[in-house]
């Protein structure tokens, strides 16, 4: 009785493991479906998020900028005025001669815009009035629409 209890349960766990081998993995049909259905997620998310990160750029060189005027307006408190043209951003690290009240430098370094160009710098005429600080944008020219767009903190 005893016997026949065992080869029972033998032929029970045989059975269980055969199921088992049977069930486990992934047919072809199963992956291929699964992948169609990642690649359609994708098209639809991947416009989107690249759209995201150029406004995100366009951010980014706008806050930049923002902080390049502070730091210029801290540079015109102390000094009675802003750099020329010829001076330029870099008198932000670096005393220009002439400027004696000079108490910098105003920044840690001079930041790149987001695509890795040097933002551009027109003083102001006779050193008072509005001076600009501009981006290029993506094409890294003057002009442009979308991700080229010029930025400016004339804006």
């Amino acid at each position: 009785m005893t016997e026949d209890r065992e080869r029972n349960e033998e032929r029970c766990q045989k059975e269980a493991r055969r199921r088992r081998e049977r069930q486990s993995g992934f047919t072809m049909i199963e992956l291929l479906v699964v992948m169609v259905i990642l690649g359609m997620l994708a098209a639809l998310v991947a416009p989107n998020f690249f759209q995201n990160v150029g406004k995100a750029r366009a951010k980014t060189a706008r806050v930049q900028i923002a902080n390049l005027s502070t730091a210029l307006d801290a540079l015109a408190l102390d000094t009675g005025r802003y750099p020329n043209s010829s001076e330029g951003i870099d008198a932000l690290l670096d005393p220009p001669s002439g400027m004696d009240m000079w108490d910098g430098p105003y920044i840690k370094k001079l930041p790149r815009d987001p695509w890795g160009n040097e933002y551009v710098y027109r003083g102001p005429e006779g050193g008072r009035g509005d001076y600009e600080i501009m981006s290029y944008g993506a094409d890294g020219s003057p002009g442009g629409d979308g991700d080229a767009a010029d930025i400016t903190n004339l804006d």
